[in-house]
């Protein structure tokens, strides 16, 4: 299970060091892709099998799943990390999540988010003003 936030920073090269507790679980292979809220996913192989399967079974006549579809599996790399645990973000999925030098990275369960640094306060800023009438909400399926 993916926890926590996490300061990081993109090289020149466009390496990213994964955090140390996490690498195991992505020691067999990763798939980064687009994420929603302008950042991206890193999912170990396991994971994105069953994201792909999900996106495999969206229904192919509404145009909506497939653009879905589509963003996720087109925006994919497949990425291995190196012997100091960094793996090498493409750059047109830079330029998608605007990733900068600084870059936040997010474990969200299954997943890991990667954010720009200021993106992301932005977004936790906004969220947080936001909480309580989102628990509100999500109150009526059990949270």
């Amino acid at each position: 299970m993916f926890l926590g936030q996490y300061q990081h920073s993109i090289d020149d090269k466009g390496r990213l060091a994964v955090p140390m507790k996490f690498r195991e679980a992505l020691a067999y292979g990763a798939v980064v892709t687009r994420g929603l809220d302008s950042s991206l996913f890193l999912l170990p192989l396991e994971e994105w099998g069953k994201l792909a399967t999900s996106l495999a079974n969206l229904p192919l006549g509404q145009a909506n799943a497939r653009a879905f579809a589509r963003l996720m599996l087109a925006g994919a790399m497949d990425v291995v990390l190196d012997k100091q645990g960094r793996c090498v973000v493409p750059e047109y999925l830079r330029q998608y999540a605007g990733l900068r030098k600084d870059v936040v990275i997010v474990g969200v369960n299954t997943r890991l988010e990667i954010w720009d640094a200021e993106k992301w306060q932005t977004y936790v800023t906004a969220s947080e003003k936001d909480a309580e009438s989102i628990a509100e909400q999500l109150g009526s399926v059990g949270l």
